[in-house]
């Protein structure tokens, strides 16, 4: 049961993901800011895991489509979403 639902939890991240770079790519930029600061939302108040679920799936799947799409990530990702990227860009290589 817990490993079911865990996966949900990846799952749920990686749709809103795909929500909200198909905002970005459509120009819908005021939902897709709606959506990134939902996001920053479930990322302060959830569990470490909801969290990791964020960070590790949303955060990293909208980001690399931004990137690959030239846009702005400074001025679009809230606060904590904008920390957890730089830590992930950051992060030394393994």
């Amino acid at each position: 049961m817990i490993n079911k639902s865990r996966k949900n939890i990846y799952k749920q991240a990686q749709r809103f993901a795909d929500v909200t770079k198909e905002l970005i790519a459509t120009g819908n930029m005021n939902r897709a800011r709606k959506c990134l600061q939902k996001a920053e939302d479930i990322f302060i108040s959830g569990s470490e895991e909801v969290q990791n679920a964020i960070s590790n799936i949303y955060l990293y799947s909208v980001s690399c489509f931004m990137e690959t799409h030239h846009c702005n990530i400074k001025s679009l990702l809230p606060s904590n979403l904008q920390n957890e990227y730089y830590k992930q860009v950051n992060a030394p290589g393994i």
